[in-house]
């Protein structure tokens, strides 16, 4: 590998505009970004001090928000450096770092998302076997699966890519390593590596879709049978913010990601990653407090207990 690749470095061309327009996106994406991780971050503080969401559903709600975190913290400080750096590069082992954890998080969200459609069927459809099947082990070895699940999923494709030569260009026209313009980089035939890419990507997704649709006919199904209206009420709205957060992700990725190629359309896939990289984490942390009764319970819990806190502070 040493001795075919002279590419050391690569220039991430970013969204290049005036200087005046980079410092307004420069302001925007680091407000998102900022507001990103503090509601998410929120968000597990909130389940691991709020005794009333010690519950599976949260726990997987909670390891959702880490991996938001986590997503935008790969892509998002590097990108505000460049925006703000005339030399926007990025070292060769930092791109291809930067490649495998987006992906390695990304792909253990959709599988967490998958378990978690499933344990709103376990909870909604079968309520008194609940606690014995979503036990707090059983919890925890889904958690590790879905991570496990993530790390070995992307290694073989990852490995393959970081092997390939790479001698010039090295310009990449996105603002992070994006599988499909880094492998275009590579001074070899690229197509069984594509290939393998959209079959794993193409798996992966409707796979996961696929549990999570049948889950919540289920669901719906079961819903309907509810007697009272507001019992139907209360539990739509408890899944609804599940089920908006799995349509943002499954419809932007499955756009993006399961295609044969994806060079046709360059900036209309950087457009469509800042949505999947950041603002539907950033959007998340709102779902899932303004949709949930639980959550927004906790959010008042805590802010009573601070204001509480507050008040004894300044007595004297």
């Amino acid at each position: 590998m040493g001795n075919v690749t002279a590419v050391t470095e690569f220039v991430l061309v970013g969204f290049p505009n005036s200087y005046e327009v980079e410092i307004i996106f420069f302001v925007v994406f680091l407000l998102a970004y900022v507001v990103t991780v503090l509601g998410n971050a929120l968000i597990i503080v909130l389940v691991y001090t709020d005794c009333h969401l010690h519950s599976p559903m949260y726990c997987f709600l909670s390891n959702l928000a880490f991996i938001d975190i986590s997503v935008t913290s790969s892509v998002v400080p590097k990108m505000l450096a460049n925006i703000m750096s005339e030399k926007k590069t990025i070292s060769f082992a930092g791109c291809f770092s930067q490649s495998y954890f987006f992906f390695l998080l990304a792909t253990t969200g959709f599988i967490l998302f998958a378990i978690t459609s499933y344990d709103w069927y376990v909870a909604i459809c079968n309520p008194l076997r609940y606690p014995t099947i979503m036990t707090e082990r059983v919890c925890s070895q889904l958690v590790l699966g879905a991570w496990m699940g993530g790390f070995i999923w992307i290694l073989p494709s990852a490995v393959l890519k970081v092997r390939l030569p790479y001698c010039g260009p090295n310009v990449i026209d996105h603002y992070f390593c994006d599988s499909a313009p880094l492998l275009h980089l590579a001074c070899t035939d690229v197509q069984l590596i594509e290939l393998i890419d959209f079959v794993l990507s193409l798996f992966l997704l409707l796979s996961s879709l696929a549990l999570t649709v049948v889950s919540y006919a289920w669901i719906i199904s079961t819903v309907f049978q509810i007697p009272s209206a507001q019992g139907r009420q209360k539990t739509f709205a408890t899944c609804a913010s599940h089920f908006t957060a799995v349509s943002l992700g499954f419809g932007l990725s499955i756009f993006l990601y399961v295609r044969p190629s994806q060079m046709n359309s360059v900036h209309l896939n950087k457009i469509l990653s800042v949505l999947s990289s950041l603002m539907t984490p950033l959007l998340n942390p709102f779902i899932f407090s303004l949709r949930n009764q639980q959550m927004k319970e906790a959010w008042k819990n805590a802010l009573h207990n601070c204001l509480g806190m507050a008040k004894e502070a300044r007595k004297p």
